[in-house]
């Protein structure tokens, strides 16, 4: 069974957050799985500034990256291959919302009656969920458009319930599945322990939404014994604003850039505390690998994490209703590594990959039949 995934971005494109992980974990083991015949498009973008273009690296399945032009993912030549890859492909996975293959995308489906499996990765739900969304009006228009071109047989996936209902109340007639995001388990790591101190720590794309000015400004209200430590990229301004707001803080807000790998690890080992007091989160990727390394979270209840407190590794409050800072202290006196440890156990039993792909392939396998039986009628 072919399978196409048409992505904006993809692996080694980091710059661009979870959704990269993400995509490239499924088509991992996809590739891997008896039966299917995978193959990636994307665009070339790495970054920001159209000079930002990715390096590939060697994978087992063949990806083709297009040279962007312009904006995130505007890539001509994309374009103009892709109704001989969609007539080719058994079925297409496409990733993302507003950027540049989408609509093609979806309109081609529909021309060749191809089945189509949709994952926005949280961008239908931020729209509608997030009060600050930039373009808002822009982007339902957008959305508007889609719902005329889209096919028939299209899935629309989520990585929670969260975003499955945002999802089907702005597209109702679409079909919905919901298969989370998995975690790989690193290999247990020594804890480097510091008394007397509480070490914070945010990994991400920073990005207004994921609510890092609150973080911020929490410790100012915070003793001299919290620490912030900032893990990812973002734009030039984004990033200005963000360290402007720290300077008021001092020494103790520290931004190290962009990590993978074993400075990753290495940051999760150092860390008490992670923190992501996001104003929406279709999954939060980086929440689960922060409890697959031992290490508990405190997040908001605009992510899909409010099970953290019934599982005993972390809290989901209200930005509206809970002050950050105090939230801090209180976890701050509590068991933090026995609270890590639970949170690694939860993500050994719930967020396998191979559970996630197994998922994926029967939905693939399940949509083909679908399509054979449509063309046989």
């Amino acid at each position: 069974m072919k399978i196409l995934h048409i992505t904006p971005s993809f692996f080694p494109a980091t710059f661009w957050g979870g959704p990269i992980w993400s995509t490239k974990a499924i088509c991992d083991g996809i590739a891997q799985t008896e039966g299917f015949d995978l193959s990636v498009m994307s665009s070339d973008a790495a970054g920001l500034r159209v000079s930002d273009r990715v390096v590939p690296v060697g994978l087992p399945y063949p990806v083709r990256y297009f040279r962007r032009v312009a904006g995130h993912a505007f890539a001509p030549a994309m374009f103009a291959s892709l109704p001989g890859a969609i007539a080719a492909a058994d079925v297409v996975h496409i990733t993302g919302v507003f950027s540049a293959p989408t609509l093609p995308t979806l309109a081609l489906c529909k021309v060749f009656g191809k089945p189509l499996i949709w994952s926005p990765r949280g961008a239908i739900q931020a729209t509608e969920a997030w009060g600050d969304c930039p373009r808002r009006g822009q982007k339902r228009a957008f959305l508007q458009l889609a719902r005329m071109l889209m096919p028939a047989a299209v899935v629309l996936h989520a990585t929670s319930a969260s975003e499955a209902e945002a999802n089907t109340a702005v597209f109702r007639h679409a079909s919905s599945c919901t298969i989370p995001n998995a975690v790989t388990l690193p290999p247990a790591v020594p804890r480097h322990a510091e008394q007397d101190a509480l070490r914070l720590m945010f990994l991400g794309r920073l990005h207004p939404k994921k609510g890092l000015d609150l973080l911020i400004k929490a410790m100012d209200a915070l003793p001299r014994s919290v620490s912030l430590d900032i893990y990812g990229d973002g734009s030039p301004d984004d990033l200005a604003a963000l360290q402007t707001l720290a300077g008021r803080v001092g020494q103790r807000v520290r931004f190290h850039g962009h990590v993978e790998g074993q400075a990753k690890w290495d940051a999760f080992a150092r860390a008490d505390l992670f923190v992501l007091p996001s104003h929406s989160e279709n999954f939060g990727i980086a929440i689960a690998e922060a409890l697959a390394h031992c290490v508990p979270v405190l997040t908001t209840d605009a992510t899909p994490w409010q099970d953290l407190d019934r599982h005993g590794c972390g809290r989901a409050i209200s930005l509206q209703t809970d002050d950050l800072a105090t939230v801090i202290l209180q976890m701050g006196q509590e068991d933090l590594p026995a609270m890590g440890q639970r949170g690694r156990a939860w993500m050994q039993r719930d967020f396998a990959p191979e559970a996630m792909v197994a998922r994926f392939a029967d939905l693939y396998r399940g949509l083909s039949r679908l399509a054979l039986a449509g063309q046989a009628a």
